[in-house]
């Protein structure tokens, strides 16, 4: 007769080896350490590049490839550094090692949003708008993201949607100032006189309004002379995109 296998299997499972708690305890407060770190540091580079110092941020981020290599979040703000200091081949560089994950993730949503970002560094805002748009997929309740989709529909001469794209920006975020003025130009380039006055004259100060106009009058000005530019073609400047 079989003899059941129940207290073999018992008495196997008591000769596994248990950590004591003070060891347990100990692998615990190490991970919440280190990820605290990583954590503060990842700030402290965020913070270097919000106050101008992309070169500081970069040198950042070089100490913490040594301490928490391949990170994708720090791989993430490598990109917008390099980008900020206008080194673009450097920043697809830096973007091609991060994967994206899954067809519509977060993840994959940023990595979109950067291959938009190193598109628009180069002045090729066609090619920007369907890295944008997947990105918003992913995420769509993003002003950022939907003001980068805006600028680039704008900065391609597709002024209808580019004005629905920063007005779903407007919605989300109604006191952006960078998505208002965004959506007045856009306004200004459609021929939209009236909608970009009345946006105008709702900012309190009058003298501000007078420097607002004036500044749409030449940005309006000078983009429609500008070219469209290519998927091939070199880069050219950018402005009122937020990263």
């Amino acid at each position: 007769m079989m003899r059941p296998l129940i207290p073999i299997l018992l008495a196997t499972a008591l000769l596994v080896p248990t950590l004591p708690m003070a060891a347990v305890a100990a692998r615990t407060d190490k991970t919440q350490t280190t990820a605290s770190t990583r954590a503060l540091y990842l700030q402290l580079i965020r913070q270097a590049r919000a106050d101008g110092r992309p070169r500081a941020a970069i040198a950042y981020l070089d100490d913490f490839d040594r301490q928490f290599p391949r990170d994708r979040d720090a791989g993430l703000l490598r990109v917008n550094s390099l980008l900020d200091l206008g080194q673009i081949d450097e920043a697809d560089a830096a973007l091609s090692a991060i994967s994206r994950t899954g067809s519509v993730s977060k993840e994959a949503g940023e990595v979109d949003a950067m291959h938009g970002h190193v598109l628009a560094a180069r002045g090729q805002w066609d090619a920007a708008v369907p890295a944008y748009t997947s990105a918003i997929t992913a995420d769509p309740t993003s002003p950022t993201l939907r003001n980068a989709l805006g600028y680039a529909l704008l900065r391609a001469h597709r002024t209808g949607p580019a004005i629905e794209a920063l007005r779903g920006a407007a919605d989300l975020a109604p006191g952006d100032t960078v998505i208002r003025n965004n959506l007045i130009l856009a306004y200004a380039l459609a021929g939209q006189k009236q909608a970009a006055a009345g946006m105008i004259s709702r900012v309190e100060d009058r003298r501000a309004q007078g420097v607002l106009r004036r500044q749409i009058a030449t940005e309006a000005a000078r983009i429609t002379a500008l070219p469209i530019l290519s998927a091939a073609a070199g880069p050219a400047p950018q402005t009122s995109k937020e990263r």
